[in-house]
């Protein structure tokens, strides 16, 4: 049985999976449609798809215990490009994956200081912010699925977790973003 880091990693390769089948479909979109205004959290994809990178960043700079703190967030700069944006969340994709790749097992239970502006800097530990930075993502991603179906791409498949059924039919792609180790360990 597969224990709780080893989970942490693979809801990390999977993020990046997932974010890398949502952006190809992003990046088919016809001129105009990602910025249009929407029905959603956010009134656009491109303002959601830039929260969940914003939103990223801090807490990577929270994980890594960096200096940035709020200023992670606040100084975060929109990108109006979807192929720079894109080219954006892999890397942060990727530095969350080997983030979770260089932890040991104790190190979830650990206390990084989060600055939370106004509230203070508040100890979170480890294990909690990666769950919550996952859950984040799930659920915004989710929201731009659903305005995909309003334009003239198709909302990709994104609710696979690497199960045997699907590593077989997404190997070229698990291949392609280097997680082949991350994908099938039990194979």
């Amino acid at each position: 049985m597969a224990d709780l880091l080893d989970h942490v990693r693979r809801m990390a390769a999977n993020n990046l999976w997932s974010n890398d089948r949502l952006y190809r479909a992003v990046l088919a979109l016809g001129a105009g449609e990602f910025e249009a205004e929407r029905t959603s959290f956010f009134p656009s994809i491109r303002e959601t798809l830039n929260h969940i990178l914003a939103v990223d960043l801090l807490y990577l700079d929270f994980l890594e215990e960096g200096s940035l703190g709020a200023n992670a967030f606040d100084g975060f700069v929109a990108f109006d490009e979807p192929s720079a944006l894109s080219d954006a969340q892999a890397e942060t994709g990727r530095r969350l994956l080997t983030f979770c790749e260089r932890i040991a097992p104790t190190d979830l239970d650990r206390r990084v200081l989060t600055d939370r502006r106004e509230h203070g800097k508040i100890p979170e530990r480890i294990g909690d912010l990666l769950a919550h930075l996952f859950i984040h993502q799930v659920h915004h991603r989710g929201q731009v699925h659903a305005m995909l179906a309003g334009t003239s791409v198709k909302p990709p498949q994104i609710d696979e977790f690497f199960l045997d059924y699907d590593w077989k039919l997404r190997e070229e792609e698990v291949g392609r973003l280097g997680l082949a180790g991350q994908a099938n360990p039990t194979s």
